[in-house]
């Protein structure tokens, strides 16, 4: 075997290593008023369900699910006259911020969090139909979890009940979350935490204008970096931090096709 080969081969047997790592388990979006979120996703042709409290008495959520079981998450306040002050996602949700975080499915959680050095927590919630909702999550890293790193989550209750409450997807005709863009204040500093994180190799680098800023993008992975001085995204950075700015939602395509930003008012959502 020629070494050109052999170095190709390795580096695809380390992309579908980190796919199969990084599996979105779902996608959060904050906000302070969930009936005031539903009705925007809605508008733009995306149908939710409501899902329920969350056991930490700040929080409620509805879901938008698809068919490979991944979910978008709309989290709000119980009361949006009060916001959401105390929650780790309280500045997002009281801000309107639209994408704050995301999660991966993790089997073996004890293990990766141990190599990780992330603290596991437990967390639950009851459906509106009176099931209760068990699993324990792991927060990577020492921002806010899920922001700049995934959290990692495993289910101790069935996943299914918590993905699809109705028993069924709400988008069957989606495929799934395939894109997380992380606006990062320093492109080179994230892109090797990443990798070092999780073994990946170079991303492919780039620059988009929608963002108005260079790209990482690991092949294999759902993970696009995204770092810009100036503009909208340099005020939300400095505004929120590090975390998720934009998702897309792969449809029935091959998944190469140009993004469609949907128009959903102060968040960036798109469907390839």
């Amino acid at each position: 075997m020629n070494k050109a080969l052999t170095v190709y081969l390795m580096a695809a047997v380390a992309s579908c290593s980190a796919a199969a790592e990084l599996r979105v388990d779902h996608v959060t979006i904050a906000g302070r008023d969930l009936k005031d979120m539903r009705a925007k996703f809605a508008g733009a042709g995306i149908r939710t369900e409501y899902g329920g409290q969350h056991t930490n008495g700040l929080t409620e959520m509805a879901l938008a699910s698809f068919a490979d079981g991944s979910y978008l998450e709309l989290i709000a306040a119980q009361d949006p006259r009060t916001g959401a002050p105390k929650h780790y996602w309280g500045k997002f949700i009281d801000g309107d911020a639209g994408p704050c975080a995301w999660a991966i499915r993790e089997d073996d959680l004890d293990g990766a969090a141990k190599r990780l050095s992330a603290s596991i927590s437990a967390g639950g919630r009851k459906r509106p139909d009176g099931v209760v909702l068990q699993w324990h999550s792991a927060s990577i890293g020492p921002e806010a979890q899920g922001t700049f790193f995934p959290f990692m989550i495993h289910d101790d209750t069935e996943r299914a009940l918590r993905a699809y409450p109705s028993g069924k997807p709400t988008m069957p005709e989606w495929r799934g979350v395939s894109e997380v863009y992380i606006a990062v204040r320093n492109l080179d500093e994230a892109v090797k935490r990443y990798r070092e994180a999780f073994q990946l190799g170079e991303p492919v680098r780039g620059f988009d204008k929608m963002f108005g800023g260079e790209t990482a993008r690991f092949g294999g992975t759902p993970v696009v970096l995204v770092a810009a001085r100036t503009g909208w995204l340099a005020e939300r950075v400095e505004t929120f931090g590090e975390a998720p700015c934009a998702f897309v939602i792969g449809t029935s395509g091959d998944g190469n096709g140009r993004v469609r930003w949907l128009k959903i008012a102060g968040m960036r959502i798109g469907v390839r």
